[in-house]
């Protein structure tokens, strides 16, 4: 009887120990948390205990089934953890480290990489591979691949909460004056300020844009546009945005758009508000059909540019990330408005996608 009692007792062992919590994604709108196997590390890849991670607005398109993505995958893409295993040819790391990794894990080896295009690693969107195309970090571990390109060490003077938003909505928003060609001086208007919206605004900043603009009719999120370098918020719901845009820019418009919603009518709006040459900078995740005015790129005759981006990854951007952080430049952490359980994650998710309480951004806790 004894020696049945304890096989009992270290199976239940094993399995405590080979097993996770995770939040997988069964279909659109079904999502719960679930005890899935432990991954293991294989050469090149590394395995992190997920210390905090986030809910993105990406995430909710999945949910919604707007972006598809295969059953029974884990998803969410923004982790911050601390090394739990290293496989084969991963150097320079050791275990208990903590590191931040990005939503977006090149390889650094292909074409698209050696080329400078990261996030489309191996072909488009090939870099986008957490919560997408294998299991991502709404869980407590997460196996990280080319994990020699993607372990980024954070200080020791940092906490999570500063960095865990460098992983994606950072890294995005910011991207969105940098794709741009965004100079000293440039007028900017950014158009929504939800989290990536907010994030491009901080980076419009950064870059040196003399006037910046922010359209958005959530009075949190309007505020939070003056915190992160807005200079004008405008109120698309009692104001001609476009009218108002040509005001401030003396009739010209600006020379930098942001649309930072992924909507035909943001994207239309952004055009309007540019000037002749001018560049509109899209940071929306788009479903459905998204079609081109004619009038407001004067036929195609217009000198506009519009370029698309998506997340820069890798170790040594996440690193350069945290330096601004470090430094003061840049302090995201107002923008982490709520914190639950992984147990409570379905709970956050509803939060976050009714958009009530003031929620901006949602941190997880495994």
């Amino acid at each position: 009887m004894a020696t049945i009692f304890q096989e009992g007792l270290q199976q239940k062992q094993k399995t405590a120990t080979s097993t996770m919590r995770a939040l997988v994604f069964r279909g659109p709108n079904q999502i719960k948390i679930e005890h899935v196997s432990i991954p293991k590390p294989g050469p090149g890849e590394a395995l992190i205990r997920v210390t905090l991670t986030t809910i993105c607005g990406t995430d909710l398109h999945i949910l919604k089934g707007e972006y598809a993505v295969k059953p029974g995958l884990i998803i969410g893409h923004e982790p911050v953890g601390t090394i739990h295993q290293l496989g084969v040819g991963v150097s320079g790391y050791t275990i208990g480290e903590r590191v931040l990794v990005g939503a977006i894990t090149p390889c650094g080896q292909c074409n698209y990489c050696l080329g400078g295009d990261w996030s489309q690693c191996g072909g488009a969107m090939g870099g986008w591979k957490f919560g997408n195309t294998i299991n991502g970090a709404q869980a407590e571990y997460l196996l990280v691949p080319n994990a020699q390109a993607n372990l980024a060490k954070i200080p020791d003077d940092l906490r999570d909460e500063q960095v865990v938003l460098l992983a994606d909505i950072a890294s995005t928003g910011i991207s969105a004056a940098e794709s741009a060609d965004l100079q000293i001086g440039d007028t900017v208007a950014i158009f929504a300020q939800g989290p990536i919206g907010l994030c491009a605004t901080a980076g419009a900043k950064l870059k040196g844009a003399s006037l910046i603009i922010a359209v958005e009719s959530d009075p949190v999120r309007a505020q939070m546009a003056k915190r992160m370098g807005a200079d004008v918020v405008l109120n698309f719901e009692n104001t001609d945005v476009i009218s108002e845009i040509k005001r401030l820019t003396d009739g010209k418009g600006v020379d930098v758009a942001v649309e930072a919603l992924g909507t035909q009518g943001t994207f239309e709006n952004a055009l309007r508000a540019l000037r002749a040459g001018g560049t509109l900078s899209s940071l929306g995740v788009y479903s459905g059909k998204l079609s081109v005015p004619l009038e407001p790129i004067d036929a195609g005759l217009g000198d506009h540019k519009i370029v698309t981006t998506l997340c820069p990854g890798g170790k040594e951007r996440m690193r350069r990330l945290m330096e601004l952080v470090r430094h003061g430049r840049l302090d995201l952490t107002p923008l982490l408005t709520h914190t639950f359980s992984l147990d409570q994650i379905t709970v956050a998710y509803k939060l976050f996608g009714e958009r009530r309480d003031g929620v901006i951004k949602v941190a997880i806790k495994p």
